[in-house]
């Protein structure tokens, strides 16, 4: 029985990997849709957002059967419990993903950005994309350091998304109410995504470490 427990820990571990790194080729995708105003690509990343769902929900029904089942303690109960909690952070992940490439369709053939922030939400893109490909390795391998360097970006990200409310609430900026809303809403889409990769990086850190970094205000 013990074999057979440790078998379902490693499917898991598997399967978050595996809903991550679809996460990761969400937003790479949605990126360059929003970047490029390509409405095919967009197209496919909101098409793409179900099978991200259907995954999540499978894990959640794997990981619920193990506590039903197994009754696990101490770690191996922290283990599956992380897991409920990283799955839904990947779905969300998976929606901000799906609202970016939203935008590119709603306003296909216009991009969505006046060309002054087109820049500033290339930056945000690739720091997403980033983040998202080493929280896949980081749920792949708990390597630690792979969580600091998360962190790390998700500054970075508050630093652009800061940088948009400036520029959109700016006496030189002239794009109009469409215009305003559109990079507020990116903006912030951008912003959360890095927010749920941190969130999950710190519980992969406490499970790997059994040290919890506090959430900074």
């Amino acid at each position: 029985m013990r074999e057979v427990f440790q078998q379902e820990l490693q499917e898991v571990q598997e399967r978050l990997v595996e809903i991550a790194t679809l996460v990761a080729t969400s937003i790479e995708n949605a990126t360059s849709a929003f970047n490029e105003s390509n409405v095919a690509l967009a197209e496919r990343v909101i098409a793409d957002d179900t099978k991200i769902d259907e995954l999540t929900v499978s894990l959640d029904e794997l990981a619920i059967n193990i506590l039903a089942r197994q009754q696990p303690v101490a770690r191996d109960l922290r283990i599956v419990v992380s897991a409920l909690r990283i799955s839904a952070s990947l779905e969300r992940m998976g929606d901000m993903s799906e609202h970016i490439a939203q935008l590119a369709r709603y306003r296909f053939p216009e991009k969505v950005v006046p060309k002054s922030l087109r820049p500033t939400f290339a930056d945000m893109g690739r720091l997403d994309v980033d983040m998202a490909r080493k929280l896949a390795e980081l749920l792949r391998t708990e390597d630690v350091r792979l969580a600091e360097e998360i962190r790390n970006d998700d500054d970075k990200v508050d630093a652009l998304h800061l940088s948009v409310f400036d520029t959109v609430l700016g006496e030189k900026w002239k794009g109009g109410a469409e215009d305003t809303v559109d990079a507020t809403l990116a903006s912030r889409y951008h912003e959360r995504f890095a927010d749920h990769a941190v969130s999950i990086a710190k519980k992969v850190q406490y499970l790997a470490t059994g040290d919890w970094i506090p959430t900074e205000d």
